[in-house]
C-alpha cells in the first residue's frame, strides 16, 4: 500500500479527507504524524496555495502528498473572504471569530450569495511536473443566524441552494456528496484509481 502524507494539520478537515479516501488502497497519513508545521500560504489563488502546501509536505516526508485550499467566497465581497477564509477576523483566528466578521460584513446586505470553493492537488514528488489537479465549487448564500452543530468554519452560517439546510445541519455522508471538498476529493479518487492500478 502507498503512503501518502495528507498536508493539513486541521483535525476535522483531516477526518473527512480520510473518509472520503477511505476506499482508495492508500495509506493516508497527516503531516502531524510527522511533526511538521504549516507551510507558507502566500499566493492569491487557491490552487498555488494548495501546490505550495504538497510540494512542502513531500519535500519533508519524501512522499506523494495531498493538500487542498479551500475557502468562501461571497459575491457582495468581491468573493471575499476567499484565499483568507481561515484569516479573515485577524491572522490566528477562530472559526467563531471569522464567521462572526462575515456576518457583521453583511449585515443589512440583500445579495447574500455565495460559494465554497476547493483546489485539491495530488504530487508524486515535490517536484512533480504533472501534479493531478481538481476542483469542486459548493453554491449556496449566508444566512443571517448560524443553524447546524455539524462541520466547521463557515458551515453554520452557509446554505446550500438545493436542500435549504446550513451545511452544519446536513447528515456527513450527504455534506460529502455535495460539498466542494466531497467534489474535488470524487475527482481526485478516480485520478488515483486510474494512477495506481495502470502501474
Amino acid at each position: 500500500m502507498t503512503k501518502v502524507v495528507l498536508a493539513s494539520n486541521n483535525q476535522k478537515k483531516i477526518n473527512e479527507m480520510q473518509h472520503l479516501l477511505s476506499d482508495i488502497n492508500l495509506e493516508i497519513i497527516p503531516q502531524s504524524f510527522f511533526n511538521i508545521g504549516e507551510a507558507d500560504e502566500p499566493y492569491q489563488t487557491f490552487v498555488e496555495n494548495a501546490l505550495a502546501k504538497a510540494r512542502y509536505a513531500s519535500k519533508k516526508t519524501n512522499l506523494p502528498a495531498i493538500a487542498d485550499d479551500s475557502g468562501i467566497c461571497v459575491d457582495h465581497l468581491d468573493f471575499n473572504p476567499g484565499v483568507r477564509s481561515a484569516r479573515f477576523a485577524h491572522e490566528n483566528a477562530t472559526d467563531d471569530e471569522n464567521l462572526l466578521k462575515l456576518l457583521h460584513d453583511l449585515e443589512g446586505v440583500e445579495n447574500r450569495n455565495a460559494h465554497y470553493y476547493c483546489s485539491i492537488v495530488f504530487v508524486t514528488t515535490p517536484d512533480d511536473p504533472q501534479p493531478i489537479i481538481c476542483e469542486g465549487i459548493w453554491k449556496g448564500k449566508i444566512v443571517e443566524q448560524p443553524r447546524g452543530s455539524n462541520g466547521f468554519g463557515y458551515d453554520p452560517i452557509f446554505e446550500d441552494f438545493m436542500t435549504e439546510n446550513t451545511a452544519a445541519e446536513l447528515d456527513p455522508q450527504l455534506k460529502n456528496k455535495l460539498s466542494h471538498r466531497g467534489q474535488a476529493l470524487q475527482q481526485l479518487k478516480l485520478k488515483l484509481t486510474i494512477k495506481y492500478e495502470q502501474k
